[in-house]
């Protein structure tokens, strides 16, 4: 079920060449196949939900597996507190259009309880979450987090097994996967563990485009083309906001952006784009050679290693 979309796979229209999404029906097969592997295999899932398009595409899955209304595991968010207002809104939105349950638990509150402690306030809580996510998994005793994480966003995700086993710590060891063949999926766990269950892990984010086209998956208005104030800093867009102000020196300027993904504000940048719906997306995802993480993450550049190093100790 590893289908990839060959960009060679050009039909002719009366208007425009456009590409072929045929492959995708095998896509959501094997997501839909895992969404209710995973309801019959644990006692306590959730789908982590962040309002993303990731999730949303996910949600969507979820949505065809079991019906509107009927998704019988909550939706659980961990939220900075640090993220952009339009996805936290759409976020609540989406949940309450299809009567599921939304759980969220905060960064703040962490620190709050003195579980999170920043080196200085202007530090990023991104890489904090880890820690607000055991709390929750402790507090509800999941035993299944579905995520929507792919394959082709970062070499640490490339990694992963699409059941991906937790240990009673809630750390991740890559020499330790289990064996994943012809979708047999060994979800025997010991007191304590949990499995981290990523449906989409063989989709691209081209693959993710062509879904929220092809179903009209209906996505947080920043993932498509709008004016922006920002500043250029280490080869990134950094939008300015009072969470990440223009430092000394930078100039302002406003641009037509987008985000081709979304976290928290104090790491998350936009690219530029005059990309005004998912069809214009998918023409301009035919020609980056960057993935999204690499191009608008700035907690994933301060070394190869540093999204592996926040998987072992526990995040997404």
């Amino acid at each position: 079920m590893n289908a990839r979309t060959d960009i060679d796979m050009l039909q002719p229209t009366h208007t425009a060449p456009r590409l072929s999404n045929t492959h995708l029906d095998a896509l959501e097969e094997e997501a839909i196949f895992i969404l209710r592997e995973v309801a019959a295999a644990f006692e306590r899932p959730t789908l982590l939900f962040s309002g993303g398009k990731d999730s949303l595409v996910l949600l969507k899955c979820a949505e065809k597996a079991f019906g509107t209304g009927r998704i019988p595991y909550p939706l659980l968010m961990i939220d900075t507190g640090h993220n952009f207002p339009e996805v936290t809104d759409f976020r609540d939105f989406r949940a309450k259009e299809l009567g599921a349950e939304l759980i969220v638990r905060s960064v703040e509150d962490s620190m709050a309880r003195g579980t999170v402690r920043l080196a200085h306030p202007g530090e990023s809580r991104n890489a904090h979450q880890s820690v607000t996510l055991l709390e929750a998994i402790e507090e509800f005793r999941f035993d299944a987090l579905i995520g929507g994480a792919r394959r082709d966003e970062e070499k640490a995700r490339a990694k992963e097994r699409i059941f991906s086993h937790r240990d009673a710590f809630g750390q991740w060891q890559p020499k330790d996967q289990r064996p994943e063949l012809w979708t047999l999926f060994n979800t025997r766990l010991a007191p304590g563990e949990h499995f981290r269950v990523f449906p989409i892990s063989n989709w691209t984010e081209l693959d993710v485009w062509q879904y929220i086209e092809r179903e009209q998956v209906a996505l947080p208005s920043i993932y498509y083309t709008h004016k922006r104030e920002v500043v250029e800093r280490r080869g990134l867009l950094v939008p300015v906001s009072p969470l990440t102000p223009a430092r000394e020196g930078e100039t302002i300027q406003t641009r037509d952006v987008r985000f081709r993904t979304v976290g928290d504000i104090t790491t998350t940048c936009p690219v530029e784009s005059l990309a005004a719906d998912a069809g214009d997306v998918v023409l301009e995802t035919l020609t980056v050679d960057v993935s999204e993480r690499g191009a608008t993450r700035m907690d994933d550049m301060t070394s190869e290693a540093s999204m592996e190093k926040r998987k072992k100790d526990g995040y997404f």
